[in-house]
Order: C-alpha cells, then sequence, then structure tokens
C-alpha cells in the first residue's frame, strides 16, 4: 500500500470527525515521518477528544466502509484506551486513542499544528507537534512497547530534522515531569553526534 492510500483512508475518518466538530491529531510514526525521517507504515494513530455520545454516530457514519462497533467505542471511552477501525476494502487499520484529561494529554491536543495532507494537496490536517511526537516516543521506547528501535529511530529522524526548530525548554521541562530526561538528553547526544 502506498502512503496515499495510507492518507485517504485517514481522511475518511479525519472528515467524520471534522464534521463532529471531535478535536484530533495525528501520532505515531505517520507524524513522525512528516516531521522527521519518512518509513512506510501500515495503520494510522490518530488521537481524539471522543465523547460518548459520538459513538452511535460514528457507527453510522463510518460503517459503510470501515469495521466499527458502537460498543467497542464506547468502551474505549470508559477505559481511556483505543479502539481500531478497519477499512473494509484495504484492511487498513486505524488506531483511535482516546485523549484523556491528563495534563500531558490536554497540552498534546491543545499543541496539534495544522500541516499539508499529501504535499500535492491544499487540505490540512492536524499533527501532533515535533515535540510532542519525539516525548510520545521516548514513553514508548521506555516501556519497550512494540519495535523499540524503531522509536528511537523515529525520535532521532525528529531532532535531525527539525534541529533547531524544536522548543528544547518544552521538552525539557515535560521529558522530566514524565520521568524520561535522561532519554532525551541520551537522543539529543546522539542526534547531535550524527549531524
Amino acid at each position: 500500500m502506498k502512503a496515499p492510500d495510507i492518507i485517504e483512508v485517514a481522511l475518511e475518518v479525519i472528515g467524520v470527525f471534522e464534521d463532529l466538530n471531535i478535536p484530533y491529531y495525528i501520532g505515531g510514526s505517520l507524524a513522525s515521518s512528516a516531521f522527521g525521517v519518512a518509513r512506510s507504515t501500515m495503520d494510522v494513530d490518530l488521537v481524539a477528544d471522543i465523547k460518548v455520545e459520538h459513538a452511535s454516530v460514528l457507527e453510522k457514519r463510518l460503517g459503510a466502509d470501515f469495521y466499527v462497533e458502537r460498543e467497542m467505542i464506547e468502551k474505549a471511552i470508559e477505559k481511556q484506551s483505543s479502539f481500531n477501525l478497519i477499512h473494509l476494502e484495504t484492511m487498513f487499520k486505524i488506531d483511535v486513542f482516546i485523549s484523556t484529561d491528563q495534563p500531558f494529554d490536554k497540552t498534546v491536543l491543545s499543541r496539534r499544528r495544522p500541516q499539508r495532507a499529501m504535499p500535492e494537496s491544499d487540505r490540512r490536517i492536524f499533527f501532533s507537534s515535533p515535540e510532542d511526537i519525539i516525548l510520545r516516543k521516548l514513553l514508548w521506547f521506555k516501556k519497550g512497547e512494540e519495535a523499540a528501535g524503531r522509536q528511537w529511530d523515529d525520535v532521532l529522524g525528529v531532532m535531525k530534522v527539525q534541529g533547531q526548530a524544536l522548543d528544547l525548554e518544552y521538552l525539557k521541562r515535560w521529558a522530566d515531569k514524565l520521568r524520561i530526561l535522561k532519554l532525551l538528553n541520551k537522543a539529543l547526544q546522539e542526534a547531535a553526534a550524527k549531524t
């Protein structure tokens, strides 16, 4: 599957979120590719501030093209976890993470930034900021979740591409609060050594 296919499928979901005024942003490897070194991915991570009243509407609006169940959405909202949307035509997966009321989650949502969906398109969609991509990926790396090496490479890629544009004060403040300051400093040193 080519990258535009991935984005086109994500745009179907994002269009419904926007119609329903659900704040969202793209995170994960798609976001790190947008702000760092591109790599192929077969899924999209969306973070969204979905409420219980949205569940049945989402099921109705997305049900023709995606495998989606209202109960699955409601359970994710209740547990402040995630649910999957499976695109029926391509079997492409979108992971939707429920944005929580935790201070870091609220901050990340408030710092999302609009970017072009595709280079040849004027359509803009929201992505996690480069700093927040770094922090999230360091948290995943610390947990040892999924391919930790890829998370580390994504962090270094964003650091190298963004360089001086990164808000180091913000990064260090949140890394300290999230107990990943040592990891952040290590990544900053490694990225600087490779430039």
